[in-house]
């Protein structure tokens, strides 16, 4: 296992699986199935996917230490931009199809209906993470302050989560269910964080990603 995920070209068949859910899109709308309401089927594939990479994305730095597989580390800016990336085509959606880039109502929406308020707040607490997703930006603003930048990914979850469980309103499962998922990882970055604290030294190199400052 180690030796697959050291390869140079494994990322190539993960790029590609990352970019699975684009291309069913593609495939039903090329075929016409997309539902008798294909804005909102378009707008919930990528939602959905959106807290799926980020789900994932979180879940990196547990999986690696858990299962003592530092290679893993490799994908996690892979991943991250990839919940970015979904998280763009949802928006995009709601601006492009639904709202025919009518700026005056989107912001109405904002500001009057709560689960568009909590959906637009994590995607623009994304933003932040993508364009720092560098290493040149982990320079330019130092480990420490690019690390509290990208912390921001737990609000981003939080965000989308609610934005999911306010949305759907009465079957309320699957927002829990990523809620679950997100309180799980968030309470065992904080127990590694707390067994960290008990002398081991600091000083690993940080990687670029989009959760990077998850490598305590």
């Amino acid at each position: 296992m180690k030796k697959i995920l050291r390869s140079k070209w494994i990322k190539v068949p993960v790029f590609g699986l990352c970019l699975g859910p684009l291309g069913e899109l593609a495939w039903r709308a090329f075929h016409h199935h997309l539902t008798a309401n294909p804005i909102e089927f378009i707008t919930h594939l990528t939602g959905d996917w959106t807290l799926i990479f980020i789900v994932i994305t979180l879940a990196v730095t547990p999986a690696r230490k858990l299962l003592r597989l530092p290679e893993l580390i490799r994908f996690r800016r892979m991943f991250g931009l990839f919940a970015f990336f979904y998280g763009f085509l949802h928006f995009g959606t709601w601006i492009g199809l639904d709202k025919f880039f009518d700026w005056a109502d989107m912001l109405h929406d904002v500001r009057k209906r709560p689960f568009i308020t909590a959906g637009f707040t994590g995607f623009v607490l994304m933003l932040p993470l993508a364009l720092t997703s560098t290493a040149g930006w982990i320079r330019r603003l130092g480990g420490k302050r690019w690390q509290m930048v990208h912390r921001l990914i737990y609000v981003t979850a939080v965000a989308g989560v609610v934005h999911y469980y306010w949305l759907v309103k009465s079957d309320v499962r699957k927002p829990l269910f990523y809620g679950a998922l997100v309180a799980v990882l968030f309470a065992l970055r904080v127990g590694f964080w707390l067994v960290s604290r008990r002398g081991k030294p600091a000083g690993k190199a940080i990687q670029p990603g989009l959760t990077t400052a998850e490598t305590a």
